[in-house]
């Protein structure tokens, strides 16, 4: 159990969000660290999340995840004290990336914010920007504190012998690395006209026929919440999780007025602007998305399938495949490698792999294609895929030569550690602390305590 261990959690806003979605719980005070205060429900919501994170293989006392807490209060304080500043774009970049955490675990932004028990997006932003403030504070702070701490190959060497003596080794899983050729399955210009004629149709009713858009978004839009808000959205800003493309339209519109029929990955939209409310906009709108036949589902499936066959016979290599036939902006400059969405890495633990996707690569070995398959978008896209094992580890015990670079990280991790460790003694000692008195009888590894309370 380590800081690091908490800020896995942290940076994605999970435990702070908890404890602030009980805002009309009367919540006692369990210590105060300099200006900072960890509750007597912060303790409960971190230590169940902490659980929930490592699939119940790490569990601590009251007391050790409330020293753990206080450590990072700690570091917060002392990076005021120390002058450390935060900017304004750092806290959006890491608000925007948690929202948009928070919207590929829930399917839609609106469910995250009900999840997390936020009357809006606004409410849940201005919590995510104190939260990730804090987390900026702590990081920079710990950052220079270790910043110039670095590691010999011999030291590297005398940490993995001293896990090997106690057989204290760990256990690397299994990883993978990915590539792939993706191949879209497009609607026929004439259905595309289609949908674009039939939204204009819609627009001319609401706007010369006082038809109700509300009405026209349920009965048409493709949107499986229209049904439960009418298209309605509330009221979106420019920072808000949506397409670019969405949000220029939205805020190219004057009150009342309808748009154009425009396009996005998820179809044909036309957008009604409600209100101006300051910054942001209340919108509704209606998506249709362009059907797509079978045939052209059938043909991009067909061509993807002679590919493969054209790799594996050494026709054609598989990254001048990509090259040449890859439909997928994210992938196809990089010879197909797909990227882990949550660490930013090119490998893939196979316990943590999403179901659908481990079924297919399970037993592929390195160099080995998966079958062509089916998939489709959140915003409804249909397209074939082919996959491809670029490199497989299996799951083993540590190797030194194999495995130096995680075992420099580990060795790394754990000087940094002993150093910060070292750095709260030291300034415990020059730092308010105040330990409600229910938290008073715990043992704690430091001297919080200060021996005189």
């Amino acid at each position: 159990m380590n800081l690091k261990s908490i800020s896995i959690f942290l940076i994605l806003g999970l435990g702070p969000i908890f404890s602030s979605a009980q805002k009309n719980k009367i919540d006692g005070v369990a210590v105060v660290v300099g200006k900072n205060v960890v509750l007597d429900s912060d303790i409960e919501k971190f230590k169940k999340e902490l659980e929930t994170q490592s699939e119940g293989k790490i569990k601590v006392s009251d007391c050790e995840m409330l020293e753990q807490l206080m450590e990072r209060k700690l570091l917060a304080h002392h990076a005021v004290v120390d002058s450390v500043t935060v900017s304004k774009a750092e806290v959006d970049d890491r608000v925007t990336r948690t929202i948009a955490f928070f919207t590929r675990e829930y399917g839609d932004q609106q469910k995250a914010v009900e999840a997390y028990g936020f009357n809006d997006i606004e409410d849940l932003k201005k919590e995510l920007e104190r939260v990730q403030k804090e987390e900026l504070l702590i990081e920079k702070e710990q950052e220079k504190i270790t910043g110039d701490i670095d590691l010999t190959p011999e030291e590297v060497r005398l940490y993995f012998n001293g896990l090997k003596e106690k057989n204290e080794l760990p256990e690397f899983p299994a990883e993978v690395e990915l590539a792939q050729i993706v191949l879209k399955a497009e609607p026929t210009e004439e259905e595309n006209k289609r949908i674009i004629a039939k939204l204009n149709e819609i627009k001319k009713d609401v706007e010369e026929n006082d038809a109700s858009f509300k009405l026209k978004a349920i009965v048409n839009s493709n949107d499986p919440s229209v049904a439960r808000n009418g298209g309605n959205l509330g009221t979106i800003n420019k920072d808000t999780q949506f397409i670019k493309e969405f949000k220029e339209v939205a805020f190219s519109l004057d009150e009342g007025q309808i748009s154009e029929p425009f396009k996005t990955i998820f179809g044909y939209h036309i957008i009604l602007l409600h209100k101006i409310k300051g910054k942001g906009r209340e919108v509704s709108h209606i998506v249709m998305a362009p059907e797509i036949s079978d045939q052209k589902l059938s043909d991009a499936k067909e061509k993807l399938e002679k590919i493969r066959k054209d790799i594996i016979a050494g026709d054609i290599t598989f990254e001048k495949a990509v090259n040449e036939f890859s439909q997928d902006a994210d992938t196809k400059n990089s010879g197909g490698l797909i990227l882990n969405p949550y660490t930013g890495e090119s490998t893939f633990d196979l316990t943590r792999m999403d179901p659908a996707l481990y079924g297919r690569i399970n037993e592929l070995q390195k160099g080995g294609f998966s079958e062509v398959f089916y998939d489709e978008t959140r915003g409804g896209e249909k397209m074939y895929k082919l996959l491809y094992m670029r490199n497989r580890t299996n799951t083993h015990t540590a190797e030194l030569v194999n495995d130096y670079v995680k075992i420099q990280k580990l060795a790394l991790l754990k000087k940094k550690e002993e150093t910060i460790a070292k750095w709260t003694k030291d300034k415990i000692s020059e730092t308010y602390v105040k330990i409600g008195s229910d938290h008073k009888k715990c043992s704690f590894k430091s001297n919080w305590k200060k021996d005189n309370q």
